[in-house]
């Protein structure tokens, strides 16, 4: 039977969307076919039922919702519910940026906004002496570059989960203990030539004007070791069906 991803999104800007699904396509070294995508915005009530299916879930992140506002965001109560599950049954995720937020808030971490002081660019990743023996961060360098857009971020982990990687700012990734979830605060989908086109389509929401822009844009590094990461995930999650 083909391989078949699950990718959930939690975004409303139609290029992004596609963006976003070719992208993770792309870096898992799968055909787009195989990536199949459930937006919450459209369908808000799901469980852990959804992920049947498929081999592996990853969920996206998101520009136009925050994890802390389920009054206003109704889904993020659920994608928590689902997060925990996906532990609880040990369901291969990959959870980006977004995904990092609302996993860790699920798993009981604490998640703040802070829009003055915020990542916008590409950022190197330190790793934990975790990370050597993880079978995701296989052969990936210390300080390797990857994309980093976000104005919310955690600055208390749970005691469920394993730091693996951070930047001075806040940690980076995670692993939970014993079961095969990763999250990554940064974008391991993304590549330099992605970011410049997702900036170009929320370049009001994070940046000043367009000299900031250019200057963002001017300053990116290739994040070819980052987008590894994806690819790492998805051979480990087919030697699991072998």
């Amino acid at each position: 039977m083909e391989f078949r991803a699950l990718l959930i999104q939690i975004r409303q800007n139609p290029e992004v969307l596609a963006e976003e699904r070719l992208s993770f396509a792309a870096s898992a070294g799968l055909k787009i076919e195989q990536v199949h995508t459930f937006n919450v915005f459209d369908h808000q009530s799901f469980d852990f039922h959804l992920l049947r299916p498929y081999n592996c879930v990853f969920v996206g992140g998101a520009s136009e919702a925050s994890v802390l506002k389920p009054n206003i965001y109704s889904f993020v109560p659920n994608l928590e519910k689902l997060m925990v599950e996906c532990a609880k049954h040990n369901f291969p995720t990959f959870a980006s940026c977004f995904g990092f937020q609302v996993a860790l808030q699920a798993f009981g971490g604490e998640i703040i906004r802070d829009e003055d002081n915020f990542e916008m660019g590409t950022y190197p990743m330190k790793l934990t002496k975790a990370a050597a023996s993880d079978p995701v961060f296989k052969d990936i360098p210390d300080n390797f570059m990857a994309v980093s857009v976000h104005q919310e971020r955690c600055i208390n982990m749970p005691e469920e989960v394993e730091l693996l990687a951070s930047t001075d700012l806040c940690p980076h990734a995670f692993k939970v203990k014993n079961k095969n979830f990763w999250g990554f605060q940064f974008h391991p989908e993304l590549n330099k030539e992605n970011l410049v086109s997702r900036l170009a389509a929320y370049q009001e929401q994070y940046t000043d004007d367009s000299n900031h822009y250019n200057s963002v844009i001017e300053a990116l590094s290739d994040t070819d070791d980052a987008q590894r990461l994806v690819k790492n995930f998805v051979s480990y999650v087919k030697s699991l069906m072998n």
